[in-house]
């Protein structure tokens, strides 16, 4: 028999923040009006995506800085900010910067390894130094220890009329708590454990080597135990989960046809481990509240987690995530023992 799930604590969603590049303004405005939306309906969080060269959010630093200025209340993330495209020291400023701004909203999640495509696009990145820049963890530890308040520099005083600090500035002293990793494999879990960050989890785990039963629930399950049995805070620590779903309790007949055909393009990449990372994809999940609840609580990572960040579709129309989001907010959301904040 199971264990039950816990009641859903915080209740978020994710969009990619796609755009027309002969208009890129109003697929920004539409993210914009997005999350204005994600508040009024009472969701914890909304949290914005991270595309390079491709029509999406190149910087969602600066897009969640507009979003600070529009809303009031609903925390703000980044799912993920790839820190191969990114200095730390650089990084730090501008999310302490927009935190400050925002009133101690934001949520900053990054993830580690060479940007994609590294071989087209390294020496434009890094025209210098394209061959010897580390794309591992002790990216996310220098970040770390400068959001932290850890010296950038040994210097710090006046010097003429200047005045400078050894630390990064402004310094926002809530921000090292609600910094998050993006992993989906056991090591990761295990180094963001140990370092005091936040996890959140997505629709995508590395399969790994072993000959066992290729089960996505399960694998996700062992890295949150994983993580919490390496943080601090054990048990408290914070993880997110975020599949992608898709209720249609208010969807026209039309949007509920164009959301099956999506879920079912997808779906055979959830079969096996794709790719040489053998990534394990988890299926969509489409359908009335109460069915995706059902499965939701039959989810043995889902069980352990009390808070969700769900994933919006990519390629979908403005009005399509007006209804998924008011589905999530009035009828999932409730069916999985959450409710709307205040």
């Amino acid at each position: 028999m199971p264990s039950p799930a816990r009641p859903l604590r915080k209740l978020g969603f994710l969009t990619i923040g796609l755009f027309d590049p002969a208009d890129p303004g109003r697929g920004h405005e539409s993210t914009l009006e997005i999350i204005e939306l994600g508040e009024r309906l009472g969701f914890d969080s909304a949290w914005v995506r991270h595309r390079h060269l491709q029509y999406g959010i190149s910087s969602p630093v600066a897009v969640l800085a507009a979003a600070s200025q529009r809303t009031r209340r609903i925390e703000l993330g980044t799912a993920v900010i790839p820190l191969g495209w990114e200095n730390p020291l650089r990084l730090a400023e501008d999310l302490a910067t927009v935190d400050i701004l925002s009133g101690g909203r934001l949520n900053p999640g990054v993830s580690v390894g060479p940007p994609t495509h590294y071989e087209q696009v390294g020496k434009a990145l890094y025209p210098d130094t394209a061959d010897a820049e580390e794309f591992g963890y002790e990216r996310v530890r220098r970040l770390l220890d400068f959001v932290r308040g850890a010296p950038a520099t040994g210097f710090s005083g006046t010097e003429g009329f200047e005045t400078y600090s050894d630390v990064v500035q402004p310094h926002s002293p809530g921000l090292g708590r609600r910094m998050w990793y993006g992993g989906g494999s056991l090591g990761s879990a295990h180094w963001a454990g140990e370092h005091g960050m936040n996890l959140l989890t997505s629709s995508v785990v590395k399969a790994g080597d072993g000959d066992g039963p290729l089960d996505f629930a399960a694998i996700q399950l062992s890295h949150i135990r994983r993580f919490r049995a390496r943080h601090p805070d054990g048990e408290a620590a914070r993880v997110s989960q975020g599949l992608v779903v898709i209720p249609t309790d208010s969807a026209s007949p039309a949007q509920r046809a164009r959301y099956e055909a999506y879920a079912a393009e997808r779906l055979p990449r959830t079969v096996s481990p794709q790719g040489p990372a053998r990534l394990l994809f988890a299926p969509d999940l489409v359908g009335t509240s109460a069915e995706i609840a059902e499965r939701l609580h039959a989810h043995a990572a889902f069980r352990e987690v009390d808070e969700v960040a769900f994933a919006l579709p990519f390629t979908f129309e403005h009005e399509d995530y007006v209804q998924i989001l008011t589905d999530m907010a009035t009828v999932l959301g409730p069916a999985l023992g959450w409710r709307p904040a205040s």
